[in-house]
């Protein structure tokens, strides 16, 4: 799989130079999309979203700051499920988004160097809302982690 990194570079001269460095510059994990889509002009698709993610410097990192960093990668990828069967990018200016709430409940310990399946998707987008849930995998099929969030979604009208 391609990393998000190399499809950022990739559709660089696509994006205006407002926002080039900050959806160029590297992260300190990693994110491979099981089916990457245009960042863009990703077309409708369904709110259903694959990544496998690590994070090569925590290893040997203690329990409670493996918990924190995927804490913090758990909010990538996933409002943007809401927004899948829309067709909507971040990227473009049509959507005003925000999270507005963000829970995580951790069932097993964590080893994020090692790479995790983060699955996602949004059963309900309405009223300028998302409801976003997700759970994340190790290699080997064993759930780690479960979460859920609730997330702005409104379109910005240009007058």
């Amino acid at each position: 799989l391609v990393s998000r990194e190399d499809l950022h570079k990739k559709f660089a001269s696509e994006v205006s130079e407002k926002i080039r460095v900050e959806f160029t510059r590297e992260r300190p994990f990693e994110i491979r999309d099981i089916e990457p889509r245009h960042p863009v002009d990703p077309g409708k698709a369904s709110d259903i979203n694959h990544m496998w993610v690590r994070m090569k410097a925590a290893k040997n990192a203690s329990p409670q700051l493996q918990h924190v960093l995927m804490a913090y990668v758990s909010d990538y990828g996933l409002l943007g499920s809401a927004l899948r069967p829309h067709g909507l990018s971040f990227l473009k200016g049509e959507a005003m988004t925000a999270s507005l709430d963000h829970a995580m409940w951790f069932h097993a310990p964590v080893q994020f160097d090692a790479w995790h399946l983060y699955t996602m998707d949004s059963p309900f987008a309405g009223g300028g809302r998302g409801f976003n849930r997700g759970s994340i995998f190790t290699e080997d099929g064993r759930l780690v982690a479960s979460v859920a969030q609730e997330g702005l979604m409104r379109p910005i009208t240009k007058t």
